[in-house]
This record gives structure tokens, C-alpha cells and sequence, in this order.
């Protein structure tokens, strides 16, 4: 049983925003005796209640994850070049990308932990760097874990300063956004097992690894190289509760699609994902500026799911996508546990 989530088994469903993780998902996480996020990233603080209250009518627990807002990264010169430069791609769907301003925002933060602190949970997750302390204290007073995503050793040692209860060890390996605290001078990449046993060596508190899952032998090795639970996020993408778009399912079971590639070149900030057409043709002059870069592509990559062109979306996926399948979350988690 884990000491941070109270669960059965030390599977940990991972938070996956844009739409991917969903109430049900997270309830079949628990059913299989694992531990479920949602993920409030991209979501007012009314929609992350809304998911809140769906849980609590059949007495799930759950923990939250929060997006860090970070600075400005990008001027409008720059954004206006690269949005001149991708405008093509928005006209099947009837989009004048070019014509885009520039939109930086805090998601919500100060909202959604008002909401966090009034209607607590077990466990709170902050990835892309470290919440402001108040909001640590504010949460931990409350009576709910403090958990920080971390991709060095030294962001670990950052962590622990700030007083977080435990660190979320997000290795190379691991599909979505990097969690990385500073995108324009990130670590070097360390895959997931290596930098499991370096977060917890650097601060012997307790580490949820996440990267490259793809079977019950990675989370085995995950474990005995000291982490305390193995978060999933890509193996559950296919399932019946996932809510992906049919374009990302498809995506991912397609022959076609041979590896993973890290990009900036659909929200400005790495991420790890099958790699296509846009990626190709945009990774190379796509410049770092979250999340005005994320606000210029959304409206086009929404477009490209419902209209099934892969080749225009942002198809998230860690290094283990080829072991997804459909069916019950449920039965993905019985499978990594059963021998452990």
C-alpha cells in the first residue's frame, strides 16, 4: 500500500489534460487498486469542481494536478513569424492563424486553488515548476499532500526546499509535456529508472515514477530502483473510459507510426509525441513560448481530432504507446500488478 495515496496497489493513474482523463477514468483506476488524477490543467476551476463532485457521488478519492504558470517566454515578433509560418495548416478548417494575437494566461491558477483548499484532496500534483509557497501552505493546511513533478536531481533538491510531502520523478521516456522548470535550459534527458534512484538518493522523499511504462517488468524495475508507486498515462489512452479523441486511439495502434519524438512545435513547450507531418515540417523553426503557442494551435488541432487528420494534432504518446490497448482501464492495471 502506498503512504501517499492510501491505495491497494502502487499504481498511479497518470493526470492527462485536454480532455484525456476523465471521472470515469479515474474511477476505474481505483477499481483496479490503483490511485487516479484528474487533471485540471486547461479547465476553470467550475469544470474542475464539476469533476470533483462526480467522483464524491460514488466516493472515489482522487488527486488533482495543476499546471505552474511560468513566465513570458516569447515576444510578439516572434510569435507573429511563426504563426505567419504555420497559417496554411488552419485553412481546412476555416482558421486565419496568421491573424492570431498572442495570449499568455495563469490557467485559472488562483481559482483552482481557492477551489483546492475550500473542497480539499488527498493529494495535489504542480507540474512545470514550483508553486508559490503560500499555495503550499494554504494546501498542506488543509490536510492534503503537496506533490511537485520534477526532471533532475536538482529540480528534486528544489522541491524538497519548498517543503513538498513527495516528488512526481518524470523520466524522458514519458509521453505529454515535459516537467521540466526551466524549458529554455532543461537538464540533460535521464530516463525514468536512473533518475528514480537520483531524485531519491538527492532527497529521501517518497518518488511516483513516470516514463515508458509499457508492462508489469517496468514497474517492477520502477520499484525496486526505490520509487513508492508507478504512474500510467499513455496505456490507458485506448481505453473504454478514456476520453481521446478516436483521431489519437486510431493513431496509436497505426503500423504507420513507427517512434516518438520530443517537440515544441505544437504548444511552445517540449512534449513527447508520435511523430507527423506538422512535427516535420514545423520542429525545426517552431520557437519556445508556452502557452501563447498552445492558445495559436488549439483551435486547429480540436479541428484536426473531429475531422481525423493525425498529421495536424498533437498525437501524446511516452516511448510504451505500442502496449495500449482497448478495453477496461480496469484490466490495464490488474495487468501491470498481478505479480507484483
Amino acid at each position: 500500500m502506498s503512504d501517499l495515496f492510501g491505495a491497494p496497489t502502487p499504481l498511479v493513474g497518470a493526470p492527462m489534460a485536454g480532455g484525456a482523463t476523465t471521472p470515469a477514468l479515474v474511477r476505474a483506476v481505483t477499481a483496479g487498486g490503483g490511485f487516479g488524477f484528474l487533471a485540471a490543467g486547461y479547465r476553470t476551476a467550475e469544470a474542475v469542481a464539476a469533476d470533483l463532485a462526480d467522483l464524491a457521488a460514488t466516493g472515489t478519492p482522487c488527486g488533482v494536478n495543476l499546471f505552474v504558470p511560468g513566465p513570458h517566454e516569447i515576444d510578439e515578433p516572434t510569435f507573429r513569424r511563426y504563426a505567419r509560418e504555420i497559417a496554411a495548416e488552419g485553412e481546412p478548417y476555416g482558421l486565419d492563424l496568421a491573424a492570431a494575437a498572442p495570449v499568455h494566461d495563469d490557467d485559472h491558477w488562483a481559482d483552482k486553488i481557492d477551489l483546492l483548499v475550500r473542497q480539499p484532496v488527498p493529494v495535489v500534483s504542480f507540474t512545470f515548476g514550483l508553486p508559490d509557497p503560500a499555495a503550499v501552505t494554504a494546501l498542506r493546511r488543509a490536510g492534503t499532500r503537496v506533490l511537485v513533478t520534477v526532471t533532475s536531481a536538482d529540480e528534486a533538491r528544489a522541491a524538497l526546499d519548498l517543503g513538498a510531502d513527495g516528488l512526481v520523478a518524470q523520466g524522458t521516456e514519458a509521453g505529454g509535456h515535459s516537467g521540466t522548470h526551466s524549458p529554455r535550459r532543461p537538464a540533460p534527458p535521464v530516463s525514468t529508472r536512473p533518475l528514480v534512484r537520483d531524485v531519491v538518493a538527492a532527497t529521501g522523499l517518497p518518488v511516483v515514477a513516470t516514463g515508458g511504462v509499457a508492462g508489469p517488468d517496468d514497474v517492477r524495475d520502477l520499484l525496486a530502483a526505490g520509487a513508492t508507486a508507478v504512474a500510467v498515462g499513455t496505456l490507458l489512452l485506448r481505453t473504454d473510459e478514456s476520453g481521446a479523441s478516436r483521431t489519437h486511439r486510431d493513431a496509436l495502434a497505426d503500423p504507420a507510426r513507427t517512434g516518438t519524438v520530443l517537440t515544441r512545435a505544437f504548444t511552445g513547450r517540449p512534449a513527447r509525441g508520435l511523430r507527423n507531418t506538422f512535427i516535420d515540417r514545423y520542429e525545426a523553426s517552431a520557437p519556445l513560448g508556452y502557452p501563447e503557442l498552445h492558445h495559436l494551435t488549439r483551435g486547429m488541432r480540436a479541428a484536426a481530432a473531429a475531422a481525423g487528420h493525425p498529421d495536424r494534432l498533437h498525437l501524446w504518446a511516452g516511448t510504451g504507446y505500442r502496449n495500449a490497448t482497448t478495453g477496461p482501464a480496469t484490466t490495464v492495471i490488474n495487468r501491470l500488478t498481478k505479480t507484483l
